[in-house]
């Protein structure tokens, strides 16, 4: 089949974010600058590059998340595992602002070491940022989106060593969960390893 996503799909659902899966789940924690704390899980979160290792979550409309950032240019990215998967989903709940997700789940807020926002402490790791811009992208029509996509700068990573096998972070032991489409989640339970190819001419 072929649609054009202005004409619509046909289908029962629209399969978009089952298409681009998985996408890693940011589990954004903020503080704004009344010192309210806010969790809340991001599936359009991702890398941007490793030199500088800059990060990026966005936001669909100006919620606390990226409300707090822009305040305080600052968020830490939380990693899930597995066995926080409820525990993240709860955070995803539509709460008032100013309401704090860490205990409305039962979870810890641990101090960071570089910026002001607590990570999660059961977490398997944690990327404190620092916010380096703040966008609103726009579509073919060149309108300005109600999307609030947010940058920062990796300046500390937390990892709990129990996820750590001869030195490396092991992703089948954390078992971090990504988001697919509709209602659905996937964990990490198996990985495969290939070496990048080197150029040989015939």
């Amino acid at each position: 089949m072929f649609y054009e996503p202005s004409q619509g799909h046909g289908l029962p659902h629209d399969p978009f974010k089952a298409l681009v899966s998985p996408r890693p789940i940011g589990w954004i924690s903020t503080i704004g600058k009344d010192g309210a704390l806010n969790l809340a899980p991001y599936s359009f979160f991702n890398a941007l590059t490793g030199k500088p290792p800059l990060v990026w979550f966005s936001s669909e409309g100006p919620k606390d998340s990226s409300t707090f950032a822009g305040e305080t240019r600052e968020f830490v990215a939380n990693v899930v595992g597995r066995e926080l998967a409820e525990k993240m989903n709860r955070t995803s709940v539509n709460a008032p602002r100013g309401t704090s997700e860490f205990g409305y789940a039962g979870l810890t807020a641990a101090p960071s070491r570089l910026v002001a926002p607590p990570r999660v402490a059961e977490a398997p790791a944690a990327l404190e940022c620092k916010v380096t811009e703040i966008f609103r992208p726009k579509g073919l029509d060149g309108k300005q989106t109600d999307i609030f996509v947010v940058v920062g700068e990796v300046v500390g990573v937390h990892i709990n060593e129990a996820f750590l096998t001869d030195g490396l972070y092991d992703v089948v032991k954390a078992g971090n969960v990504s988001r697919l489409g509709y209602m659905d989640y996937s964990s990490i339970s198996e990985v495969f390893s290939m070496r990048r190819p080197r150029w040989e001419e015939d």
